[in-house]
């Protein structure tokens, strides 16, 4: 989750000279961030160093990453008519910097590290947008499904099939896997996932289905929502920290593979609490196929890296036995 970041020395040495964006725009660069963890951790697989939010910039606003804030924009989507100023995107020529970032991942990485390739889901890419960035109370995105529904349904339907396009084209480019990040959909209760939700998670997971490479579906405090995330598609769910894994398993039925989900606050513990923590997560998949280790959302910038790396070896060293 978030492999390469701040709490990477390597990547700080990086970012001394360049935002985020810079370097996602410069594909060389973007691959070598994303080989940075493969190097430093022995990770078993890559995971593309972009960001969920880049279609935003084609389609027609101004994203920015505020230090200490997160991603802004400052022209965000309000009302029906912006949806006049959205543009339809060609993921392949708009955002063909990072498809080219990918075939430069895929020309070096070793056959036995698949490289994963990501979006957010249509909700939080919505969120972001009609928000400005992250909200506590997702205030204008509830209005605009309640109070002016045709809007948010028009607007769910553009970002669906430009996502659709950015995916499709990130499987082209040579991206083995895919991860659907819905990190703010938590806020929604079932019904309202299942009427302004659903159908656009599942739009898009089954067309990118048909690439058939395995589609990641993830989303946090999403106890109440499995069994609708698993309705909307994919063949791994990501499960966050706040449910033990064995519990959200059951709920979505051991035909369904897992994904997480060791709470990222764990890699500040002591070496014996962290082992445990990671013995206790592992125990709890039981050796069944179908178990993807991973943490319960992305890593702190604050995580000291050696822990990090304790944490792969540890996982390595159950799996062995």
């Amino acid at each position: 989750m978030r492999q390469a970041g701040r709490y990477m020395p390597e990547y700080r040495a990086i970012r001394k000279n360049l935002s985020l964006l810079e370097i996602v725009a410069r594909p060389e660069i973007a691959a070598e961030v994303t080989f940075q963890p493969i190097h430093a951790l022995g990770v078993d697989a890559a995971i593309l160093f972009a960001d969920i939010l880049l279609p935003l910039i084609p389609m027609g606003l101004n994203l920015e990453m505020v230090k200490g804030v997160g991603p802004q924009i400052d022209n965000p989507f309000r009302n029906q008519g912006d949806l006049k100023r959205l543009r339809k995107i060609d993921a392949k020529t708009d955002l063909g910097h990072v498809m080219e970032a990918i075939k430069i991942v895929r020309k070096t990485l070793s056959n036995e590290v698949p490289l994963i390739g990501f979006s957010g889901a249509p909700f939080t890419f919505a969120s972001y947008m009609i928000e400005g960035g992250p909200s506590k109370d997702f205030r204008h995105v509830k209005y605009l499904m309640y109070a002016e529904t045709d809007t948010w349904h028009a607007l769910m339907e553009l970002i669906t099939n430009a996502l659709i396009d950015y995916l499709v084209s990130q499987v082209s480019a040579g991206a083995q896997a895919i991860q659907i990040f819905d990190s703010w959909v938590g806020v929604l209760s079932p019904e309202d996932y299942k009427r302004y939700v659903l159908p656009y998670s599942q739009k898009m997971i089954q067309a990118v289905q048909k690439t058939r490479v395995p589609i990641l579906h993830f989303g946090t405090n999403t106890a109440t929502l499995l069994s609708l995330m698993k309705q909307a598609g994919g063949d791994v769910i990501g499960l966050d920290w706040r449910m033990p894994l064995d519990q959200g398993w059951e709920l979505l039925g051991k035909d369904m593979a897992v994904q997480g989900n060791l709470d990222p606050m764990a890699l500040f513990a002591p070496r014996s609490i962290l082992e445990e923590k990671v013995k206790d997560v592992l125990a709890r998949a039981g050796g069944r196929p179908g178990h993807i280790f991973n943490l319960g959302h992305g890593i702190s910038q604050f995580t000291p890296p050696e822990n990090v790396k304790s944490v792969v070896e540890m996982v390595h060293e159950w799996t062995a036995k």
